[in-house]
Order: structure tokens, then sequence, then C-alpha cells
């Protein structure tokens, strides 16, 4: 008889979950009924609230603040332990005293996206006009949306020009509407491994991704919570597929190759027997412990909808045309998820604009998730680019070799 041995079930209890969803270990800023969302759907929504994570100081002239961004599955929690995983946070590479985004220089913020499942308003919500959980009743939102609601915390906040937006992935898509759509709130940005719109390969992940949640049983429509269930075993499936998109084949080879797990030989049936299964198997369950499925459904559908340039007839230079704005973008050789090609579309389109605007492709075989790891020159020329933004801006400035 041959051995079959899914994904494992999820193990964080739907309360748990829900608690963080509503109740988030993290600061909240809540907007009531009279300080409505405009949604690009049409939707005016209100009451919500915005869940971050603020580290350093802000100095007396509020002009020392660097917002996040993060990226498609990331969070609040960039610097400090998670508190559904109990893992530490998710860029400790960038993020802390003495790093590029110093924590004993600026005043940090980073906020779970509107749409997040970790406090931020979302489909893992109460929907304050039934009382119950929002499900697939919340309106569908997009990247300008999420800048919008960033943009009402940094007003909550008191602060009138941010010193930099810096993001990855979906955290760069949000960086670069940020420069779009608010240049005067925007000193410097920094894009990481990202583009102006998604290409319909990535569309097309996308929706791999979410039909596996959608197939799944325990889906129920988007009304697992009511009833007790949890998809884990199609998000986990989605998390397999998108994770073999952050990684490159040389790294999979580095780390992987052809290497059992665990035994000499194979087993002749569908355990993991090679240990990359194992990986994207352990992947696929760690996921599901701390992310919501209709949030990954929501979050992914604004990816597939952002094109900056559509909101401007076509024409990306003139999203960016005469900005203030410094900008550093940066690619990975490896990574093609948003291979360097579109970071160079995003230069020329600022170069058109008129624009300052640093490039750097970063010689690297760990894929697209080389944003999240450590890759001394893609630090180095953050370290170097922030430093020289902070001293045109009048902050102190590192010391040399620190």
């Amino acid at each position: 008889m041959v051995s079959v041995q899914p994904l494992k079930s999820v193990s964080v209890a739907p309360e748990d979950r829900l608690h963080e969803a509503n109740n988030p270990s993290s600061l909240v800023a809540k907007f009531g009924a009279d300080e409505p969302l405009r949604l690009d759907c049409g939707v005016d929504l209100a009451p919500f609230q915005i869940a971050y994570q603020a580290y350093g100081t802000l100095n007396a002239d509020k002009t020392n603040a660097i917002l996040i961004c993060h990226a498609l599955t990331g969070d609040q929690h960039v610097f400090n332990k998670n508190p559904v995983t109990g893992k530490p946070g998710w860029w400790g590479t960038m993020v802390g005293p003495g790093k590029a985004l110093d924590t004993d220089r600026y005043f940090i913020i980073c906020s779970n996206v509107l749409g997040g499942c970790m406090g931020s308003t979302g489909p893992a919500s109460i929907n304050p006009a039934t009382g119950k959980i929002w499900g697939l009743d919340f309106p569908v939102i997009t990247i300008p949306d999420m800048v919008r609601a960033q943009t009402m915390l940094i007003d909550r906040l008191g602060i009138t020009q941010l010193f930099c937006v810096v993001g990855g992935s979906m955290g760069g898509m949000q960086t670069l509407q940020w420069t779009a759509a608010y240049p005067e709130r925007v000193f410097s940005a920094l894009a990481v491994a990202c583009a102006t719109k998604h290409s319909a390969q990535n569309i097309a992940f996308h929706e791999l991704g979410r039909q596996a949640v959608m197939a799944d049983p325990d889906w129920r429509g988007g009304r697992y919570f009511e009833e007790g269930t949890h998809p884990h075993r199609g998000l986990g499936v989605a998390r397999m597929a998108a994770h073999i998109t952050y990684l490159s084949d040389a790294a999979l080879h580095r780390k992987f190759g052809r290497r059992m797990q665990d035994r000499e030989l194979p087993t002749f049936s569908f355990d993991a027997d090679f240990q990359v299964e194992s990986y994207l198997r352990y992947q696929g369950s760690s996921f599901v412990e701390r992310f919501d499925a209709n949030s990954y459904l929501y979050l992914t559908r604004a990816m597939d909808y952002f094109d900056i340039a559509a909101d401007h007839d076509g024409h990306l230079a003139e999203a960016f045309r005469d900005t203030q704005t410094r900008f550093c973008l940066m690619s990975f050789t490896s990574d093609w998820l948003f291979p360097t090609a579109e970071s160079r579309d995003v230069v020329h389109a600022l170069n058109a604009g008129g624009v300052r605007v640093s490039f750097a492709e970063i010689e690297t075989d760990k894929g697209h998730d080389a944003f999240l790891l450590d890759v001394p020159e893609f630090l180095d020329i953050a370290d170097a680019f922030l430093n020289s933004a902070a001293s045109v801006h009048g902050l102190p400035v590192a010391e040399a070799g620190k």
C-alpha cells in the first residue's frame, strides 16, 4: 500500500489567531466612523484600525522617521519577537543599533498592511456592522489603499515628511506608490526587488495559490472561522508554490540538491524522500500557523492590480516627474520573480522624470528573498544611501566603520 503523508495540520488555535487579528500585541491606531478610508473599489471603510510597531526615538523636529513597508507575508514585527511564532523580527539584517536602519539614529515605523491579519483591519477582523468576522464581505483592496491608510497613521503620529520609505517586494511596491502619490512627504525612498506592476507570470502564480486555498474543502467559501475549520492544506500548498518563486535554482541546488531526507534509499511512496520536499512542507505547515487564508487572497489580489503607469495614462515617467524624492533601487541577479529588467524600467522612468536616482544590481544566487538575508553588498549600499540622504537632510551620519 502506498504511503501518503500530507501537510501537518495547524497547531495554533483559531481563537489565538483571531485575537491577534483584532487585539494585536503591538501599537494600534484606531480611526472612527468620522474618519473613513476611501477605497479604490468605491467603498468608505470606517471604522478601521492600523497595527504598528515603532523603534527608536522621534527627534524634536520629527525629521528622522523611516517607514518600513512589509512584503506579502510579513507584518509589523520587523525587529521584535513575533507574538504568534515566537521568532525574531523578520529584518534583523537591516534594522537595529548600528545597522543600515539604525534604531539609535532613526525612528523606525512598520505597520501591518490594510487587509493583513496581525491587527490591521482585514478579512479576519470583526465587521462592526454585523459583529461577525468580515471574511469575503471585506472590500477588495489595492496597494494605493494600503498607502492611504499608512498616511493616516503617519498623520496621527504628527509626522509631515518621512525621511525615508523602505520596502522590498510588495513593500517595494508600497514604497514606489508613496513616492508617486505623496512625493512631498517622502525625502528618500529605498525600493528593493520590486516593480511598478505585476507581470502576467506573477499574476499566474498568485492565481495558482488562490485556487489552492479555495479548493480546500475547509475554506467553506471564506467562512472557515464561523464553521470551526481552517483551510491549512490549501494555504500550505499556496505557500509552497510561492516559496519556490522566492528562491533561485542555484539556491535550491546549493541548499538541497537531490539529497535524501533522513534516509539513504527511496521509500517508493509519496513521503518526503528528498530534503527539498521536506523543506517545502515545513514552509507550508509553519506559514498556516501565523497567516490568515483570506488575507492571502486579498493581498495577492492587491499586488496583481498594482500598476502605477495605468494611473497616469500609461506613462510611468509622469508618475514621478519633477519629484524631489531621492531614490535608490536595487535588484538581484538571481531574482526571477522581479527580474532586474523591471527595476531598470523604473530607473529609466525616474531618469525621464528628472529625478535623483541610484541603482544597483546585486550579484547573488539567493533569489528574490536576498533582501531578507545577509547579503553584504546589499546591506552596504543601503547603509551608504541612507547615510548620504541623512547628510543632506541634516541628520546625524554614522561614524566611519560603524
